[in-house]
């Protein structure tokens, strides 16, 4: 894992800020990655991993008796769910994620920045990471898997993709929330741009599926307070149509709006008990990141 910094979205002072406050390893035992280790339901398909030598206060449903007619020892049957946390990271790569304000970084620039931290970050604890790019349909799979190797595939991934293509958010997460099968932990990397009802709608199917769920949505802070004056031409980077406009006209509109989509996203993801989170593209990675961890992990206490 040492290595791993050589590529261009493993900023090595973001990781080394994650790294210093040592949240990662604070997050596997007491925030999602702990929970996820737990895998607290029953019922479920999941697939068996090996043995282990029973001790009291395991289950004993889960003694496997034909082993112990052979060793005359008792052992459990250990489940992958129990012994390694899936995590997908959803980045939206449409046309919408290339737009930046001024030098700073593309909002699909963040966005891989800051899937590839925590790929990273979920790499050192030896569980399984994924990655999935698409803007209207799903444009490249990286199934979730363990070791070096699996970061080398993502971060090449990362750094060739390029934003292109129209959205259609919350019917791809639909798609999306159907074809990931076992229980995982999925984290998603868009500007949200849709229609915030089938937005919350296509999040909540996740939810539904028994998935835990965190969303970064990463804006331009331009979008966040639409701080222009000149009149100008306005494009819409998607579909390519173009109108004239007096931004002071419908600056207070615009921001109303705004503030009516942000309002519905968040409380749906609140109701569901979904991570949301607003990630700006002026501000610091790794600061960014463990301030959210930091707060993970109070809240969870």
């Amino acid at each position: 894992m040492a290595t791993a910094t050589r590529y261009k979205y493993l900023d090595p002072l973001a990781l080394g800020k994650l790294k210093n406050l040592s949240l990662a390893a604070r997050m596997v035992v007491e925030g999602f990655f702990s929970g996820m280790h737990k895998s607290p339901h029953k019922g479920f398909s999941v697939e068996f991993a090996e043995h282990r030598e029973y001790t009291p206060g395991v289950d004993p449903r889960h003694i496997d008796w034909r082993v112990y007619g052979r060793r005359d020892k008792l052992y459990v049957k250990q489940y992958e769910e129990e012994t390694s946390m899936r995590c997908y990271l959803l980045l939206d790569t449409s046309a919408s994620m290339g737009y930046r304000s001024d030098g700073s970084l593309t909002k699909l620039e963040y966005g891989s920045y800051l899937a590839a931290s925590l790929a990273y970050m979920t790499a050192l604890q030896h569980d399984a990471v994924g990655l999935i790019t698409f803007d209207n349909q799903v444009r490249s799979t990286v199934p979730p898997r363990q070791g070096p190797g699996q970061l080398r595939v993502m971060m090449e991934l990362l750094e060739t993709h390029t934003p292109g293509g129209e959205t259609r958010l919350a019917s791809t997460l639909h798609e999306l929330a159907e074809s990931i099968k076992r229980r995982s932990l999925v984290i998603v990397i868009s500007d949200l741009f849709d229609d915030p009802d089938e937005l919350v709608g296509a999040l909540k199917h996740f939810r539904h599926k028994k998935h835990d769920v965190i969303v970064f949505q990463t804006l331009d802070p331009a979008e966040l307070t639409f701080p222009f004056d000149d009149v100008s031409r306005i494009e819409d980077m998607e579909t390519g149509r173009e109108i004239t406009s007096d931004p002071r006209a419908f600056r207070v509109s615009y921001l109303e709006e705004l503030e009516r989509f942000l309002q519905i996203v968040r409380g749906g993801c609140r109701a569901a008990n979904i991570d949301y989170e607003i990630a700006e593209t002026n501000l610091d990675i790794g600061t960014y990141l463990g301030a959210y961890l930091a707060k993970r992990q109070n809240i969870r206490r």
